[in-house]
């Protein structure tokens, strides 16, 4: 890496480092709940009806179907969502929100969305928003685009 490429990695390294124990520790104290829980329930409940087959669930959530295997069963003891088949196919299991899960996302989401702003976006301007929306896309592509071939 030349002097500016080390420097701009170090940083995110910095961000990917800090960052989710931070959305942790926030969510942790004020709802009992991981970032990862908080993003499984914030997923579901933006689908139609608040289901989403788990290989959907995990794509969405970046996340290998062993892990979300294990995170939905968490959840799912505490009634925060519930599994059941496919109406379409057996070989595929749905994952729905339920209106105890659905309660306990609303109540966190005002501390953890105010938590985003303050760790991130506060002091951006639009043009850095959109910058980083640019260059947060573009890595995520090239992570996903690698992890494709190296499957294939």
């Amino acid at each position: 890496l030349d002097e500016d490429e080390l420097q701009a990695w170090l940083k995110l390294a910095g961000v990917m480092l800090k960052l989710s124990p931070a959305l942790d520790s926030q969510l942790q104290r004020d709802s009992d709940l991981t970032h990862f829980d908080y993003l499984c329930l914030a997923m579901l409940s933006e689908t139609e009806g608040r289901t989403l087959p788990m290989s959907e669930l995990a794509a969405r959530t970046n996340a290998s179907l062993s892990r979300l295997s294990h995170v939905v069963s968490k959840l799912e003891k505490r009634g925060w969502v519930a599994r059941c088949p496919s109406p379409a196919s057996r070989r595929v299991t749905l994952v729905r929100l339920t209106e105890e899960g659905w309660d306990v996302l609303v109540a966190a989401a005002p501390g953890h969305v105010e938590t985003v702003r303050a760790l991130v976006f506060d002091d951006l301007t639009p043009d850095d928003v959109a910058a980083l929306h640019r260059i947060a896309g573009h890595i995520v592509e090239r992570i996903e685009a690698s992890r494709l071939k190296s499957i294939c």
